[in-house]
């Protein structure tokens, strides 16, 4: 069960999605095909989300991939997000997460800290820190890469295992970083992706 809070903010953003463009509607149609074909061969879909750093951006895919799979009550699905290289998650798209209304847990002291990100019952969160495509953690076959940003698509040329490539990418809030606008742009750009993430899970399909 979600938070009530991200529970609101997912059925006013069901009602949004006029506000994607038919262009891009198709792209993400793709990713939603992916998803349906896992879903009705009985296999898990697994979607990774990638940036440069991956700590802005593809972490706000992951996590609002999973959110959406659970408002949309879509099982057998996991997210994951990954970068070029690895950095650390950064503090402002904490921020922004937080004040949307996660929980957002800090779970050791290092200098690419584990974080649990919070969305609902017990069961109901993500695990985000900063990692390579290649990272252990992270699928090394049967998945989709889903590219939030063009810097990742254009120095990733080849990702291993990967099943469907596609980008569909976002402005960077990084451009608003200590800037009077900067948790706004953060809270925009999480909203966005959050929009494009429901799109693609309420297209699905489930038998009863």
């Amino acid at each position: 069960m979600l938070y009530p809070t991200i529970q609101s903010i997912c059925a006013q953003i069901n009602s949004e999605f006029d506000l994607i463009t038919a262009d891009r509607k198709v792209l993400l149609v793709k990713i939603s095909d992916y998803i349906q074909q896992k879903l009705d061969s009985g296999l898990p879909a697994n979607l990774m989300y990638v940036c440069t750093h991956n700590s802005r951006r593809s972490q706000f895919g992951q996590i609002w991939a999973a959110v959406a799979a659970n408002y949309y009550n879509i099982t057998n699905t996991q997210t994951f997000s990954a970068g070029t290289e690895a950095t650390a998650f950064h503090p402002n798209a904490i921020a922004a997460l937080r004040e949307i209304g996660f929980a957002v847990v800090q779970e050791n002291e290092n200098k690419n800290p584990i974080y649990s990100v919070k969305f609902g019952s017990p069961t109901d969160y993500v695990t985000c820190f900063s990692k390579t495509v290649n990272d252990l953690s992270n699928p090394q076959s049967e998945f989709a890469a889903i590219m939030t940003c063009s810097d990742a698509d254009e120095n990733c040329p080849f990702i291993p295992g990967v099943e469907l490539r596609i980008g569909t990418t976002y402005e960077d809030p990084k451009a608003f970083d200590g800037t009077a606008f900067q948790n706004e742009k953060y809270i925009e750009r999480s909203f966005e992706i959050a929009r494009e993430c429901l799109y693609v899970f309420s297209k699905l399909k489930i038998e009863n």
